[in-house]
């Protein structure tokens, strides 16, 4: 611990960025879908993500959705996650009343968050195969407020002291999701490629998903999935720093 902020205090008197810019990730998940009718569906789905180029666990979930074909161009979705999330840590200089230098430092610490989602899925599939589609998702995420540890540390003798009642406070975020996608869906194919862009909205475009990749359609009940995606952060919000994150992604789906 001693060391790690000694490192910290070293950055900072070099005037050295304290997080890395761009970091590489696993995306790993399985779902399963059962149809109740022509209409209606009901899906259960659990992932895993990694950060720190592969090395640390960065969150975990699982969520149950329904979706609804309201007609042969569009269709409707609604659902619920929980989520696992790995937060970061972070480090904070500040001069104190009596012009010390001190630096805040918070570990990493698991916590919560609550996601509900809503949306509408519009699409075109031409006779050569070629389908495009248009998503639009409102999402809702909700923070629990914790109590995590948090420290403060005197740089000139590296004096370290807990930070006693600190509190994380809870935090809900509202954001639209619009994803425009193209893909290849040939009837019978083995592979179903697809590109996509996503932009995350929220007064401002926080962040841009750009996704490349291919659906293995190895029966009507089995499919594997394998994609590569590249997230481009525009608006970091300090509270809930993410890099730029390069993505490697895996998946299976089953439909009963």
């Amino acid at each position: 611990m001693y060391r790690r902020l000694s490192a910290a205090v070293l950055m900072l008197s070099m005037g050295l960025p304290l997080f890395a810019q761009t970091e590489s990730g696993l995306i790993a998940g399985v779902e399963a879908e059962k149809k109740l009718s022509r209409k209606v569906s009901i899906g259960l789905e659990a992932d895993l993500r990694t950060r720190n180029d592969f090395k640390t666990m960065d969150r975990w979930g699982v969520g149950l959705g329904v979706s609804y074909k309201v007609a042969k161009w569009l269709k409707a979705d609604a659902g619920y996650k929980l989520l696992d999330y790995n937060y970061r840590e972070k480090v904070t200089p500040y001069t104190s009343s009596k012009g010390n230098a001190k630096i805040k430092w918070r570990p990493s610490y698991w916590g919560v968050k609550h996601r509900v989602y809503a949306g509408l899925t519009a699409s075109y599939k031409f006779q050569n195969g070629l389908k495009l589609s248009l998503r639009e998702r409102w999402q809702y995420t909700y923070r629990p407020e914790t109590t995590p540890e948090r420290y403060k540390l005197k740089v000139s003798d590296q004096t370290m002291m807990l930070d006693e009642g600190y509190v994380r406070s809870g935090k809900a975020k509202n954001q639209l999701r619009s994803r425009l996608q193209v893909e290849y869906d040939k009837k019978g194919a083995l592979l179903t490629p697809y590109a996509s862009a996503e932009f995350y909205n929220s007064w401002a475009i926080e962040k841009v998903r750009y996704t490349m990749g291919t659906d293995i359609n190895l029966s009507k009940q089995h499919s594997l999935g394998v994609f590569y995606r590249y997230q481009n952060m525009k608006n970091v919000d300090d509270d809930d720093y993410d890099p730029n994150m390069h993505y490697v992604g895996v998946g299976y789906k089953f439909k009963f």
